[in-house]
């Protein structure tokens, strides 16, 4: 016993850069995945790349970026100053090397730890560097971190600036996709956060002249507003708001130095405390918060000094201030707002008006839900204690600072055997499950009201906590999953439904997914392949040959914990339901859960696999 617990120099082991961050990639990009979540690594390592080309442009040189895909190997070029030719080698392979540490030249960046290319270069099992400055070239090649070639200086006639190519190592990424809206959505941002920047993604352009103005613009439909949008700038500051006619929550995108902040932060916080006291304020009247914010679609993006961010995926803000010797985060938006948009409201008492006229609906609508609202949360409480149809894990329990881990999910499931297989199965410190009841209603057309009313829905809503407002979502990743036949595929119509109708931002902030689950199972007494299609099936067959023997599976409650650890742990297949922008939410919940029965029928019947204008 005592020669197992001895604790000597022989174990202590120091990992070079590239071994430390192949092993602990968390650290680096966050969570994995394969690529069915936006902030899924493979994203990240495009966005670090893109992050260098982007300080560049905003340096003054390099309006143009060049980003292709192809076979899974991702290109950038800028045309900024280029990287110095005797540091090219060193800016991608030497952890803290970099020139952001200049803070005159970059205090402003994003990546001020010098980290992001080499966790890039670590993470690849394809990396190369291209740099080109006074008519010379230089480049070398990497495998997982380490040194493959370096050439030597030549003349060239290309123009100035940097190529990084880089193929994800798929021993780590394990069965990666990108997914193209995910990657456009990422470059629009960026064009809307640097006025004047051209992003090229595979020969196609993207621009923006009005920045956040044309986010909004491009979120909300113009029919869907209830008064234009506003715009409101200065230096370091960009607001961009509106409230919508149909949606019932509050919609924010919000962004510091260029990083899109999908968890908020400190500044998110404080634009919505100064929404509230600016338009107090100027009505002269001491309304509810949430009727001021309620159906507010809205974003901000802000420059910091030196930002410091909560975790290096940089999703959340945790800086107080805007830099040294410079006034608090919440100081500094609250004056811009109370400044900015109090006169624009007084220069337009047109949109003055329609603002008014909403917040008075909001106020007229809470207090016709009060009772309704208090009656449900009572007996949601109630629930949570008595029943077991949520079913927790315990990233809640365990992180109080970041309750919606990036790895948190919830499955909803329908009846009992599946939501057995699943709680049997899952990973009970970042999975949870809720069980549905039957069908859920079908709450097309239907006021908020309903979503207290209707027992499962009330629940769904106090397990996610988003009544109040969707910062507080506990899940990153909410999975419906349901039967691949024609019920299951009308149960997750009827959810979809609901989360269209009530919580869109849960869809077009992109935590809404379709478990994937295999249809057969495939297997001899070697080997068991599980099969998703008919091809995969055919596939199976032929590699076992022989006459292997053939299982379909009729709903997930015929598959055995034991087999169900394939499908939800690290070979999880997930489809994103993703809105298609050009449709409006009126339209698809007219096609989907209106009066057009025959329609719907032919189409669910036709698409058991989900392939929905909606859904990827």
């Amino acid at each position: 016993m005592l020669e197992q617990n001895q604790y000597t120099e022989d174990n202590i082991r120091s990992l070079d850069w590239k071994e430390h961050i192949r092993m602990r990639p968390g650290m680096y990009i966050g969570k994995l995945g394969d690529g069915s979540s936006p902030d899924d690594g493979i994203y990240i390592l495009i966005k670090e790349v893109i992050d260098n080309s982007i300080d560049e442009f905003v340096m003054g040189t390099g309006k143009t970026i060049e980003v292709t895909l192809k076979d899974k190997t991702v290109s950038v070029r800028d045309f900024g100053r280029g990287i110095p030719l005797g540091k090219v080698v060193d800016v991608v392979s030497k952890m803290n090397t970099g020139g952001k540490y200049d803070s005159k030249a970059f205090k402003k960046s994003v990546g001020l730890n010098g980290v992001g290319t080499k966790a890039v270069n670590a993470l690849s099992n394809y990396f190369r560097v291209e740099s080109v400055r006074d008519g010379l070239i230089k480049a070398a090649e990497f495998s997982a971190g380490n040194l493959t070639s370096e050439e030597e200086q030549t003349e060239t006639s290309k123009r100035k600036g940097t190529k990084v190519t880089f193929t994800a190592d798929e021993a780590i990424f394990k069965n990666y996709k990108y997914r193209n809206e995910y990657i456009i959505k990422m470059l629009k941002n960026y064009c809307y956060l640097n006025t004047g920047l051209t992003i090229i993604y595979n020969g196609e352009k993207y621009f923006s002249e009005d920045g956040l103005k044309d986010l909004l613009a491009e979120t909300i439909s113009e029919d869907d507003r209830i008064y234009p949008i506003i715009h409101l700038k200065d230096e370091d500051i960009e607001i961009a708001m509106t409230h919508s006619k149909t949606q019932y929550s509050e919609e924010y995108y919000s962004f510091v130095n260029g990083q899109n902040t999908t968890q908020g932060g400190t500044h998110l916080g404080a634009f919505r405390e100064a929404i509230v006291r600016t338009i107090k304020e100027f009505y002269n009247k001491n309304f509810e918060a949430s009727d001021i914010r309620k159906s507010i679609v809205s974003a901000i993006s802000i420059k910091v000094e030196e930002p410091v961010f909560e975790s290096q995926t940089k999703t959340k803000l945790g800086s107080t201030d805007m830099g040294p010797d410079a006034p608090t985060v919440r100081t500094f938006v609250n004056d811009f707002i109370k400044n900015k948009l109090d006169n624009f409201l007084h220069r337009n008492p047109e949109v003055a008006d329609l603002l008014l006229k909403k917040i008075l609906q909001a106020e007229r609508e809470r207090k016709e839900l009060s009772g309704i609202r208090k009656l449900a949360r009572d007996r949601a409480k109630k629930a949570s204690l008595h029943n077991k149809k949520l079913r927790d894990c315990r990233v809640h329990l365990t992180d109080a600072k970041n309750p919606r881990s990036l790895e948190s999910t919830l499955f909803i499931t329908e009846g009992d055997s599946a939501s057995g297989s699943i709680t049997k199965s899952r990973d009970v410190n970042t999975q949870a499950v809720f069980s549905l009841r039957g069908k859920p209603l079908n709450s097309y057309g239907m006021s908020k009201k309903i979503v207290y009313e209707n027992e499962e829905f009330n629940l769904l809503q106090a397990a996610l906590d988003i009544e109040e407002e969707m910062e507080n979502l506990r899940y990153n990743n909410i999975v419906i999953a349901t039967d691949a036949d024609v019920d299951g595929m009308h149960i997750r119509l009827l959810l979809i439904t609901f989360f269209l109708q009530f919580f869109p931002e849960l869809i077009k902030e992109n935590h809404l997914y379709i478990l994937q689950t295999p249809l057969f199972r495939v297997r001899n007494k070697k080997e068991t392949i599980y099969c998703y299609s008919d091809e995969e099936r055919r596939d199976a067959i032929e590699k076992l040959k022989g006459k292997p023997e053939i299982t379909r599976f009729k709903g997930l409650g015929e598959i055995s914990p034991d087999e169900f650890k394939h499908f939800i742990g690290q070979d999880i297949r997930l489809d994103p339901v993703l809105m298609d922008k050009a449709t409006s939410i009126e339209t698809l919940l007219e096609f989907y859960m209106g009066k057009n029965t025959p329609d719907r029928q032919e189409f669910i019947i036709n698409n058991l696999k989900v392939e929905l204008d909606v859904i990827e």
